[in-house]
């Protein structure tokens, strides 16, 4: 599926948001510890505050409004963001626990299936969709607010 340029500043956090999911199920399918679950929490709370913050605000403060300006109510939209509001409910449990591996799976499996869902339902109709000036409007957006982060294994 090709994308619309417009929308590689959120791809790319998209890659890296199912590159981290994959990570920390790689490290706890090694490590179960309470230690390991640790670490793996403060690896997405970091992921979180640093790119995951920025991703839901671009989403929710341009693209969302955009979608329904121009293709009206989209029941997919509000599910995305009732996803965006669970994510950071999640997120707060993992601060309160860092060690609760239940709460950790839940947050990587509900970002796994977000990201599928806005990549391959959302994107692909909104990129035939949007007038053509709505898509370079946001993209131009996109590019300037974008947090652009390179993850490591």
């Amino acid at each position: 599926m090709l994308r619309h340029k417009s929308l590689h500043p959120l791809s790319h956090q998209h890659h890296n948001g199912l590159a981290l999911g994959l990570l920390v199920r790689r490290a706890l399918e090694a490590d179960r510890s309470p230690s390991s679950v640790k670490v793996q929490s403060r690896r997405v709370l970091d992921r979180f505050e640093l790119e995951l913050v920025n991703h839901f605000a671009l989403e929710e403060e341009l693209l969302f409004p955009a979608i329904e300006t121009e293709l009206g109510p989209h029941p997919l939209v509000h599910s995305l963001i009732a996803d965006h509001r669970h994510l950071e409910l999640l997120a707060g449990r993992l601060r309160e626990d860092p060690a609760d591996e239940t709460t950790l799976l839940e947050f990587v499996e509900l970002l796994r299936r977000h990201i599928r869902a806005e990549e391959n339902e959302l994107f692909e109709e909104i990129q035939g969709r949007l007038a053509p000036d709505t898509l370079e409007r946001l993209g131009a957006e996109f590019e300037t607010r974008a947090v652009r982060i390179c993850i490591e294994p």
